[in-house]
């Protein structure tokens, strides 16, 4: 068995209107969150938000669409997902990245990883969110591009 690297990516993605998309983990109802993914063998971490977005969603973009906030939480590993790593290691390092879409699109799941997704208003998205990292991320987008949200969509 090959471990995970304890270095990861979450990705939010989202539309000019801070319309954002949630991914509902497979292993249990109700875990939503944005793409995430860990970095395999010597990939940038830009590679890895590129290759994680393409396998979570089917999305194909370009090394520039993707925008590296240069900022990374460092957090407990869940113990029930521990067994992915080489022992003894129990946090992870998660670097944040955004993937802005002209709008919402179709979606192509990887039903190994996610059961279902969903477009949400930014805050709405925020709320949903199962770990503490993911809701921080999608609260800083309008302070990211530096405007407020617009009314709708």
């Amino acid at each position: 068995m090959s471990f995970k690297a304890p270095v990861s990516v979450l990705v939010v993605i989202h539309t000019p209107g801070w319309q954002v998309l949630l991914l509902e983990r497979s292993i249990r109802e109700g875990l939503w969150q944005s793409v995430t993914g860990s970095r395999e063998a010597t990939e940038t971490l830009r590679e890895t938000a590129i290759r994680e977005v393409g396998e979570e969603t089917g999305l194909t973009r370009l090394e520039d669409d993707f925008l590296d906030w240069r900022i990374s939480n460092r957090f407990e590993i869940f113990a029930e997902w521990r067994y992915r790593y080489s022992p003894g290691v129990t946090h992870n390092t998660e670097y944040v990245f955004s993937l802005a879409v002209p709008e919402r699109c179709p979606i192509t799941l990887s039903p190994e990883e996610h059961r279902n997704s969903l477009w949400l208003p930014w805050r709405e998205a925020a709320a949903r969110c199962f770990s503490w990292t993911n809701p921080d991320a999608i609260l800083m987008l309008p302070a990211m591009f530096q405007r407020l949200p617009p009314a709708q969509d």
